[in-house]
C-alpha cells in the first residue's frame, strides 16, 4: 500500500467541529470541496431547496470503470446539551476516542473515504478509471433534497457510477464484522378514528373511538407479516403512539389518533402494505360505526444487492485488513443506499455504530485509519 499522506483522523476532527445539524451545512462541505479540488477532483455544489450537497469527480466521464463513494455530513440534533460531558462540536480526543456529534455517524466514514480517494489518485492514479464522491447534507432529515438531488443531477449531466459504497457505520461491535447488502423498507401510517363525543355516564349516547382504536391496534400488532426471507429477518410493525388528548374522566372523546411504523423485507412493497392497513382500518370503522382516516409516508422500499462481485470485493478487502469474514446483512434502519440502488449496485461498509445519535457520541480513534486502509484496498482491487 502507498504511504499515507492524508490524515483521516485530523479530517474527522475538522468535520466534527462543523456544526452541521440538518439542514445546516456548517462548513463541512466547504472544507471537503477545498481538499478535493486541491487533489484534482472536479467539484460541483448540487444544492436543492435548503440542502447543500457536493459532487466530486476524478477522471474522465468516459472512463472504463467508475467507482463511487456516498456519505453525509449532516448530523442529528444534540438532544440535552447539558447531558454532554464534552463540547458536542469540540472533537476532543481522550481515552482513545474522538468525541462529538457526528463522530460515528458518519463524519469519520466520510473522512476515511475522502482521504483514501485523495491518496489513491495522488499516488496510484488508475489509467482508465474514475472516482465519484457524492456527499449530502440531508441524510438525517427528510432526505428529499440530498442524495436524491445528487442522483437527479447526475442523470441530467450524464454522470454515472458503476458501483457505489456507502460509508455508513455498519459494524455492531467490531470493525469488519458486517457489510450491509440491502435494507428493509420503512413506512409510517397515521390513523385517526372519529366518533361522537358524549358523557361517560351515558356511553350509549356517544360513539367512542377508543375501543375501536384498541381493536385496530391489536389486529395490526398481532398480525404476522411474514417469517423472513433468504436475506431478511421478519418484517415488524410497531405501534409508536396512541393519543386522544382528553384530560377529562367524564367525557368520551370524539377522536383518537395512533401511529404505526412498519419495517418490511422483500416479501412486500409499500403499496400492498398500505392496502392491508386500509382494509383493516375500514373493517374496524364499519364494525364500530365510526369514521376512519389514514395518511402514510413511505421512507423507502426494501432492496437487496444480491451477493456477487461488489460484496465480494468489499468482503475481500475487509478480510485482508481485519482478518474477519464479514456477515452480509440487511439489518438496521434506512440509509441513502435506498436511493443509490436505483442508479447502480450498492453496498454499505463502515465503522462500529454503537454510539451514533447518542449523547457523548464518539469514535475509536485507532479505527479511522484502519477504515481508510480498507477503502484504499477496495480501490486498488477494483481498478486492478
Amino acid at each position: 500500500m502507498p504511504h499515507s499522506v492524508t490524515d483521516p483522523i485530523a479530517l474527522t476532527a475538522e468535520l466534527v467541529r462543523c456544526p452541521s445539524v440538518t439542514p445546516d451545512e456548517g462548513g463541512a462541505l466547504v472544507l471537503l470541496e477545498e481538499r478535493l479540488r486541491a487533489a484534482g477532483f472536479e467539484c460541483t455544489r448540487v444544492d436543492r431547496g435548503e440542502v447543500s450537497n457536493l459532487f466530486a469527480r476524478w477522471g474522465r466521464k468516459d472512463a472504463a470503470k467508475t467507482f463511487g463513494f456516498n456519505g453525509h455530513t449532516d448530523v442529528v440534533p444534540l438532544g440535552d446539551k447539558a447531558a454532554w460531558t464534552v463540547p458536542p462540536f469540540g472533537a476532543d480526543q481522550k481515552d482513545g476516542f474522538l468525541w462529538g456529534r457526528g463522530a460515528t455517524d458518519m463524519k469519520s466514514g466520510v473522512a476515511a473515504f475522502v482521504a483514501a480517494a485523495i491518496d489513491f489518485v495522488t499516488n496510484t492514479p488508475p489509467e482508465n478509471g474514475a472516482l465519484i464522491l457524492t456527499i449530502t447534507g440531508d441524510e438525517e432529515g427528510d432526505a428529499i433534497d440530498g442524495t436524491a438531488a445528487l442522483l437527479d443531477w447526475m442523470a441530467d449531466q450524464g454522470e454515472a457510477m458503476d458501483a457505489c459504497l456507502v460509508g455508513e457505520p455498519t459494524c455492531p461491535d467490531t470493525l469488519g464484522e458486517m457489510i450491509k447488502i440491502g435494507r428493509r423498507g420503512s413506512l409510517t401510517a397515521w390513523v385517526t378514528l372519529t366518533g361522537e363525543q358524549g358523557h361517560a355516564a351515558y356511553p350509549h349516547r356517544a360513539r367512542n373511538p377508543l375501543p375501536a382504536m384498541a381493536r385496530l391496534m391489536d389486529r395490526l400488532s398481532s398480525h404476522t407479516l411474514d417469517d423472513g426471507t433468504d436475506h431478511f429477518d421478519p418484517s415488524t410493525l410497531a405501534v409508536v403512539t396512541i393519543d386522544t388528548g382528553n384530560p377529562a374522566t367524564n367525557v368520551i372523546p370524539a377522536q383518537c389518533r395512533a401511529t404505526v411504523n412498519i419495517r418490511f423485507n422483500d416479501a412486500h412493497d409499500s403499496a400492498t402494505l398500505i392496502n392491508w392497513l386500509q382494509s383493516e382500518l375500514d373493517n374496524v370503522a364499519q364494525e364500530f360505526g365510526i369514521a376512519g382516516e389514514m395518511s402514510v409516508k413511505v421512507s423507502g422500499e426494501s432492496f437487496l444487492t444480491p451477493p456477487g462481485p461488489l460484496s465480494d470485493l468489499v468482503a475481500h478487502a475487509v478480510q485482508a485488513e481485519t482478518g474477519l469474514t464479514p456477515a452480509l446483512s440487511t439489518t438496521g434502519g434506512t440509509s441513502d443506499a435506498r436511493f443509490v440502488k436505483d442508479h447502480c449496485p450498492v453496498v454499505e461498509f463502515g465503522l462500529v455504530g454503537r454510539t451514533m445519535h447518542q449523547v457523548d457520541e464518539r469514535v475509536e480513534v485507532a479505527l479511522i485509519p484502519r477504515l481508510k486502509d480498507i477503502y484504499t484496498r477496495i480501490l486498488h482491487d477494483y481498478f486492478a
